[in-house]
């Protein structure tokens, strides 16, 4: 009788406990629910490449003055365009390199005694660029960027200077030392980044030499003013 009386003991305290020991342990949903978390896909961003580039620029030429047998200062600006292409290398950091090519055309630049100077200009640049994002993801992320840049190089520079009457009184060639500095916004498509931004050329001296005995027109501290519209198409 004690042995019956027991065992129905024992069996009402299994009853009881069982409930509260399984309460201790996490509850997992049947198989058929249980969903697996996803996980984030990894942006493995650019890890270095070449590129090819074209550019289009409206450009302002402004100078502070001129020489010729005397000093001439300068009144108004010149404008005109140009035209650009490079090759580079993006080394998937941030840090981009290319070297461009431009043919530069501006007109009207203006003296103070009424002359005109017209440029053509061909312009070999090295440049170096650092590129950042406007969000998370790095280059070749997608999306909106920027970028700053500064080139070194020379332009080969053929000017023309127009008397009041329109008349050329001088003329000639000379390649002078440049250099640039860039800032623009950049619509990363992956194989192809398209940017807008401006760059500021500087050249110490335009000069023509014309033939002995005639003196040479100098203008000086020439600073060219570009908006630019670029196109980089990536070789992965």
């Amino acid at each position: 009788m004690r042995s019956v009386f027991a065992v129905a003991i024992v069996a009402v305290a299994t009853l009881l406990v069982a409930p509260a020991v399984a309460a201790d342990y996490p509850q997992y949903p049947e198989w058929p629910t249980y969903d697996l978390p996803e996980l984030p896909q990894a942006d493995t961003g650019l890890s270095g490449g070449f590129y090819l580039r074209g550019s289009l620029a409206g450009n302002a030429w402004h100078a502070s003055d001129a020489t010729h047998c005397c000093m001439v200062t300068m009144s108004g600006p010149g404008y005109g365009y140009s035209l650009g292409v490079g090759f580079g290398y993006e080394s998937g950091t941030g840090l981009r390199a290319d070297l461009t090519v431009d043919y530069l055309s501006n007109d009207g630049l203006t003296s103070t005694t009424g002359e005109k100077a017209n440029l053509r200009s061909g312009l070999l640049l090295a440049n170096i660029y650092h590129d950042f994002m406007f969000h998370e993801g790095g280059a070749a992320g997608g999306g909106f960027g920027g970028y700053v840049g500064a080139g070194l190089g020379f332009g080969h520079n053929y000017s023309e200077i127009k008397n009041v009457g329109g008349v050329v009184t001088d003329w000639g060639r000379s390649v002078e030392a440049a250099a640039a500095a860039m800032i623009g916004v950049t619509y990363d498509m992956g194989s192809v980044v398209a940017d807008v931004g401006w760059r500021g050329i500087y050249m110490n001296k335009v000069m023509n030499q014309p033939p002995a005995p005639t003196m040479p027109y100098i203008i000086n501290n020439n600073f060219i003013n570009e908006l630019r519209a670029s196109i980089r198409y990536r070789f992965f």
